[in-house]
């Protein structure tokens, strides 16, 4: 399993279509229910957005994901210039009750 954790800010005028778009991966992910991947984003009250995806199927279910490629397609854009998405590999050091594991 590979966890990813991606951190951006996009610019506040921009920030409610973000969530739009990130809502409908969602509801395409609900949708299709493709497996092998375990996803969540939060909105901080700064308006950055935290994306963790668990990803345990190999190539990763999102690609498959419509939504997924719309939201990506122009994030670059909606994001405060270097504050654009920074996908890094994470590990869990701890977990009390958050995530199923």
């Amino acid at each position: 399993m590979s966890t990813i954790v991606v951190r951006y800010r996009p610019k506040s005028d921009r920030a409610d279509e973000n969530q739009d778009l990130v809502e409908a991966v969602f509801a395409e992910l609900a949708e299709t229910d493709p497996g092998g991947v375990r996803y969540a984003t939060f909105r901080l009250a700064d308006g950055t957005f935290i994306h963790i995806a668990d990803v345990e199927a190999d190539p990763n279910p999102l690609g498959s994901i419509a939504a997924f490629a719309e939201f990506q397609q122009d994030i670059g854009d909606r994001c405060i210039e270097d504050e654009g998405p920074n996908p890094q590999q994470a590990v869990l050091v701890g977990n009390y009750r958050m995530l199923d594991t």
